[in-house]
This record gives structure tokens, sequence and C-alpha cells, in this order.
């Protein structure tokens, strides 16, 4: 356990940089949104591409690892919705428990899987991602349209509409395209994107840890601690379970696994800001995971291993 702990400080010591940086003022605000801007408009869309593009695709392990991950994944959510229904504070407080207990930070997925497993690891955490992210999203969106119901707002096609102009989804999809045709490497253009994937890891880390905020924290302790159990308790012990039944291989399991056992993503506070969920909560839910997850992490991976 203390050789993963010391394998993956240097990724929160990165998203501890990243808040001491913004909280000194260094260099501006304006800097850490050009840069969030830039890690989910061109360098993460790069790093996908070149990842799955020429991944292989065909192996017979990939419908296992994608069942290990729905399955953590749906496991999670069922107990987010069941701890929202149970706490009946009303739709706000709701969905944010559910984003809480099911959704994940998958930058930093990316670079845990890098540095434990190298390029294979980073590779699979791509794939991952790219099997999680379309059905995450739609899931999360719909179950807001139930807690939240808004007259005269179609939420469902409004995630439709924002999954076919999400950068990361056009990505996955054009790789795809490009792996199935056998394109791929592309010449001068994969290479380019190769340099562009490979500073996407360092500065999404410290655009992490910029967006943390950790004064003036206060929120009710209850969901916050159900949202905690969901994420970092019931999706890895899914995960674990299913990949002990299914018997998959070390690495995938590996790999799946630092997906339940990551904090809910940032994501989740933007889109609870757009309808109508309980921000300044899921705010704290998501500092205090990631806190949380630096001890959590090397327990389940030892377990898993």
């Amino acid at each position: 356990m203390l050789a993963t702990a010391l394998a993956i400080a240097p990724v929160f010591l990165l998203i501890c940089a990243g808040y001491a940086l913004r909280r000194g003022g260094i260099p501006s605000e304006e800097f850490w949104t050009l840069n969030d801007r830039l890690v989910y408009f061109v360098l993460m869309p790069a790093l996908f591409f070149v990842r799955i593009s020429e991944a292989d695709l065909s192996g017979p392990g990939l419908m296992s690892f994608a069942a290990v991950l729905y399955a953590g994944f749906f496991a999670a959510v069922l107990f987010g919705v069941a701890a929202a229904v149970w706490l009946a504070r009303g739709g706000a407080v709701g969905t944010s428990v559910i984003q809480g207990a099911g959704r994940f930070n998958t930058f930093v997925a990316l670079a845990v899987a890098e540095a434990l497993h190298g390029a294979e690891g980073l590779q699979l955490a791509v794939l991952g991602a790219a099997l999680l992210v379309p059905v995450v999203n739609l899931t999360v969106v719909g179950l807001f349209a139930v807690f939240l119901p808004r007259p005269g707002v179609n939420a469902l096609r409004g995630a439709a509409i924002s999954l076919v102009t999400n950068p990361l989804i056009l990505s996955i999809l054009a790789a795809i395209g490009f792996n199935a045709a056998g394109l791929a490497p592309v010449p001068v253009v994969s290479e380019t994107l190769s340099i562009l994937g490979q500073a996407a890891l360092p500065i999404m880390l410290l655009c992490v840890g910029a967006s943390l905020k950790l004064r003036g924290l206060s929120a009710d302790a209850l969901p916050v601690a159900l949202s905690a159990a969901g994420k970092l308790l019931v999706f890895p012990l899914a995960i674990l379970a299913v990949s002990a039944l299914l018997g998959l291989d070390p690495l995938p399991a590996s790999v799946a696994l630092i997906y339940g056992a990551l904090p809910t993503g940032v994501a989740a506070y933007t889109l609870s800001r757009q309808l109508g969920g309980d921000a300044p909560l899921m705010a704290t839910m998501i500092t205090i995971q990631t806190l949380l997850a630096f001890a959590v992490m090397p327990v389940w991976l030892s377990l898993a291993g």
C-alpha cells in the first residue's frame, strides 16, 4: 500500500500546487479559466484521439472491462438515488448526492493510471473514459429531469445536444472512426496531437487543484457523507466484486478500480449551476472527496492486488 501511495503522491501534489497557485493569485483567475478551456477543448481531445485511434478495440477483454465499469457506476448511482429519496430534502440536494456518488474526475483517473501502470495503463484509462463519459452524462442529466422537472424544458433533448457538441465525445467518435478504417496513425497529425496530449495531464491536474474551494465550506454533513460513501465505497466495491466474478485481468481490473476510487468530477458543480441543483453543496462534496481520495485509493488498489 505504501508503494501505491508513493506512486500516486505526485498526482495529488500537483493538485495541491494548483490550489496554492490560484489562492496565491499566480498568475490570475483569468489564467485558470482559460487553462480550463484549453484542457477541455484542445489538450484532452488530442490525447483521446491519439490513444483511441491507435488502440486495439477488438481484444476479448474489452467487453468485460466495460461491464465492470458500468457495474460500478450504476451501483453507485442507484445508491445515490436511494440516498436522495431517503433524505427527502428536495431535488436540488438529491441531485447533488447522486452526482457526488456516481460521477468521477476523469483527469485524475488518467494521471493515476499512468503513474501506476505507464503508457499501457493510460491507454486503458482513456478507453475507460470513452466507455463511461457518454453514459454518465445521459444518466445524470436524465435524473436531473426526474428530480428537478422544469416546465417547458426538455432536459433529455438538452443532454443529447450537449453530447453531440462535447469536444471529448467528438474526439472519441472521430478516433473510433479512424481506428475502424485503419487510418491511424495519421502522418504529422498524430504526432502533433500526441505532443499536445502530453501537455494535458500536468496542466489539467493543476486546474483541478485551482478549482477546489477550502475556504467557507459549509454544508450539511449527512448528504456529503452519503455521497462520499457512494463514490468511495459502493463504486469501488462493485468494481472489485464484478472484476472477481468475471475473472478480469489484473491490469484492466486495477484501472477500473482507479475509476471507482476517484473523487467526484469538477464538472458536477457546473451542471448543478446550470440545471438548478445545489451548487455550494456540490462544491463541498468535490473538495471533501478529493481530499479523501488520496487516503482511500491506495487501500482499494492494495485490496485489488
